[in-house]
């Protein structure tokens, strides 16, 4: 089973094992994936891993540690010095529009940029070159999922930050995408819509990549983490199991979630006579 972890939850580990090639619908699958900007040394080196279709990932690492590359890598905005990103078995191509993988950016004003949220929501099915009634039964069905049915003739600069993090994501969802992958989706949200965004994902039918320094809310939505650094996996197994090893966080520059740390009940201090 390609979800299953390949990698112990050790700071010593080797790299995950290639997997083998993936058709099922919505299966991601990436192998040797190399990549370095020019003013920095290799960000990536032979990153593989696999991931079957309707499965939760979570991403996880320090600062600078290339999460973000790799979903620009996996959705084709950049393009990798080696290696290969396949979905549904396809190879995905660096430079072209390919709705079977959406990308949900870290601040949805990079997102959104048409008169109004539906133009935004329909932006993606009328690229498809999908037929005008199938477009709007799109828009319909995306907005009412992420609960935005009210804000469909909002200008999208209008928005809270949090009504814009949800018409970001109905973007993605209006394609119907096998893959989608999402970078830092709570970031500045607050509790009602945070809680909000863990429930749509939760539902989601789709494969999802989810990169995020809020570990908390990876904990509730992904089983599986990879622990990336160094250009790197340096684990990869059940979230829980990983996210639970102090040592292994520690060498990666990370803090074990608060969730996982025993606590004692402090109550009143004892009455003394």
């Amino acid at each position: 089973m390609r979800d299953a972890p390949t990698t112990p939850p050790s700071s010593s580990s080797s790299p995950v094992s290639v997997p083998s090639a993936i058709s099922e619908p919505g299966a991601l699958e990436i192998r040797g994936l190399c990549f370095a900007y020019p003013d920095r040394p290799e960000v990536l080196q032979e990153i593989s891993f696999g991931v079957n279709p309707g499965r939760r990932v979570a991403v996880v690492g320090p600062n600078g540690s290339g999460k973000t590359t790799l979903l620009l890598l996996t959705c084709g905005v950049l393009k990798p010095s080696a290696g290969v990103v396949s979905v549904d078995g396809g190879r995905i191509k660096a430079g072209g529009f390919d709705p079977r993988v959406t990308y949900l950016f870290q601040s949805p004003d990079d997102q959104l940029f048409c008169p109004t949220v539906s133009d935004d929501v329909a932006f993606g099915p009328l690229n498809m070159g999908l037929p005008a009634e199938e477009v709007r039964v799109r828009v319909q069905e995306a907005l009412e999922t992420v609960g935005a049915e009210a804000l469909a003739d909002r200008p999208p600069h209008h928005l809270s930050g949090g009504e814009k993090r949800l018409v970001a994501l109905a973007t993605l969802l209006s394609m119907s995408p096998r893959v989608i992958l999402l970078d830092e989706p709570t970031s500045n949200l607050d509790s009602r819509n945070r809680r909000q965004v863990i429930n749509i994902l939760r539902q989601a039918p789709q494969t999802l990549l989810v990169t995020s320094h809020d570990l908390e809310f990876l904990l509730e939505i992904c089983p599986r983490v990879l622990l990336i650094d160094g250009g790197r996996v340096n684990a990869d197994g059940p979230i829980r199991q990983v996210l639970a090893d102090r040592t292994l966080l520690q060498a990666h520059g990370l803090e074990k979630p608060h969730s996982l740390v025993p606590h004692r009940h402090i109550g009143a201090a004892p009455h003394r006579a």
